[in-house]
């Protein structure tokens, strides 16, 4: 049995700077009002129409792909996780394989939210360990922008979300004491509606549902959150994965040199940090600059760590994602 690693990353970003000031103009919220709630003073929006889940996907994984030293006729698989496809179907997993001009390789998306990229990376370590394949790219990638109610009516969830996208490539490792050591992963969908998007879907309301009544009041196809409930469960079960990975590999929290959280809000990974008591140089926070990106938070972040020399050879260094689903989950790895 083989183990995996990751070999190459990339990040990809909009130019389009979008700050709290900029939002206050179509809005009823304030710079302070954001920042004491989210952490968060800008993120990215698209700017050109041109300009797709898919494309800064695509864009992140040349990137991730030259960095391991590899060519794309090298890549087995793709993982793709996002929550804003360009098309309700097909996925941007084969869109990926089509812009990259890639050999008629598998192509896997995954709709896990904010907890996606840690799921594609458990799904990648599992194919690689089996022997099935020995270069996978996982991309995270997400254009939450063009899906936002821009209003005082929805600024409780607009002014959290940012694009842009994320890619790593995890490859066949021989030395078992390297690379990804365990996942763990887990759901609870009982609460599911507290943090959705319900239309469109065949369960409530389909598109020729919403064309049918044009009803400008129809808040179904727009981000729903119960953020005190999400809040609550979020600092639970982020410890809690955390700690489980921690103890299958006999490790504590003095051993992590680096914990990347899912950036869905300071205060969040503020409390984890404190609950593990791990130092700042030991949480990777990138909020502040980017806001939440759902599947691409932790690419994003880990990309930016280790291209400032924040990951080191030998490191442990911890993924932890919660999000809509529920879904929740935890990567340790070896660097």
């Amino acid at each position: 049995m083989y183990n995996s690693k990751i070999t190459g990353l990339g990040y990809y970003v909009p130019d389009h700077v979008v700050t709290n000031d900029d939002l206050s103009k179509v809005m009823d919220t304030t710079d302070e009002w954001i920042q004491e709630r989210t952490g968060i003073k800008e993120r990215r929006h698209v700017n050109d129409p041109s300009e797709t889940t898919t494309s800064m996907g695509v864009k992140a994984a040349k990137i991730a792909i030259e960095r391991a030293g590899l060519d794309k006729s090298d890549i087995d698989f793709i993982i793709f996780a996002t929550l804003s496809p360009d098309y309700y179907f097909p996925g941007p997993g084969v869109l990926v394989q089509r812009d990259l001009e890639m050999d008629t390789v598998g192509a896997l998306d995954v709709r896990n939210q904010c907890s996606g990229f840690v799921y594609g990376v458990s799904v990648a370590d599992q194919y690689v360990k089996s022997g099935m394949y020995k270069n996978i790219l996982v991309i995270g990638s997400e254009v939450h922008s063009r899906g936002l109610d821009m209003t005082t009516r929805g600024r409780a969830v607009s002014v959290i979300f940012g694009d842009g996208a994320g890619a790593a490539v995890i490859s066949r490792e021989e030395d078992a004491s390297k690379g990804i050591l365990s996942s763990h992963l887990h759901s609870e969908g009982r609460h599911a509606e507290e943090l959705t998007v319900i239309a469109p879907g065949m369960g409530k309301r389909w598109v020729t549902d919403i064309l049918r009544d044009e009803d400008p009041n129809d808040e179904s196809y727009f981000p729903y959150m119960n953020g005190q409930f999400v809040f609550k469960n979020a600092v639970v079960r982020f410890s809690e994965v955390i700690m489980e990975g921690l103890q299958k590999n006999k490790l504590s929290p003095e051993d992590i040199a680096l914990l990347i959280p899912h950036q869905a809000n300071l205060r969040i990974s503020q409390f984890v940090q404190k609950k593990f008591g791990l130092a700042d140089d030991q949480v990777y926070n990138n909020i502040v600059s980017y806001g939440n990106t759902t599947a691409a938070s932790i690419p994003i972040a880990l990309t930016e760590a280790w291209e400032k020399g924040k990951v080191k050879e030998g490191d442990v260094v911890v993924l932890a994602a919660f999000g809509s689903g529920f879904t929740w989950g935890s990567v340790i790895i070896r660097w």
